[in-house]
C-alpha cells in the first residue's frame, strides 16, 4: 500500500492476507463464500506491531470485499474494531452478521 510501502498480497490458498517482512508475516485470515467475506483472525508479530500493519491488512481486507462485490463479517475484534471506528464502511457489513465485541 503507498502509504507505508508494505505490499499486501492475497495469500487465496492459505485463506489470508499477508505482509511479508524477512522471514515473518503478519496476517489476516478469512473465509469466503459467494456472498461475504468473514475476517477470522488478524495476526501481527510482536517484533512489527506499531506500524500500521493491522491496519493495512484491514484497508486490503475492505478493498477486497468492494473489488469482489462482497459483504463483510468482522469476526476478527481487530476488524470488528476498525469497523466500528469507521463507521463509513457500515454499508459493507453484513446485516446477518454480528460483529465480535471485543472485552
Amino acid at each position: 500500500m503507498p502509504d507505508s510501502g508494505y505490499t499486501v498480497l492475497d495469500n487465496a490458498r492459505e485463506n489470508r492476507l499477508e505482509i511479508r517482512l524477512g522471514d515473518q508475516v503478519a496476517y489476516a485470515e478469512y473465509q469466503i463464500d459467494p456472498q461475504r467475506i468473514t475476517f477470522t483472525h488478524t495476526r501481527v508479530p510482536e517484533t512489527l506491531r506499531g506500524k500500521g500493519l493491522g491496519t493495512q491488512l484491514i484497508k486490503a481486507g475492505l478493498s477486497l470485499a468492494v473489488e469482489r462485490k462482497l459483504k463483510i463479517v468482522p469476526k476478527c475484534p481487530f476488524f470488528a474494531a476498525y469497523l466500528r471506528a469507521h463507521p463509513e464502511y457500515g454499508a459493507l457489513q453484513d446485516s446477518a452478521g454480528s460483529a465480535h465485541t471485543m472485552g
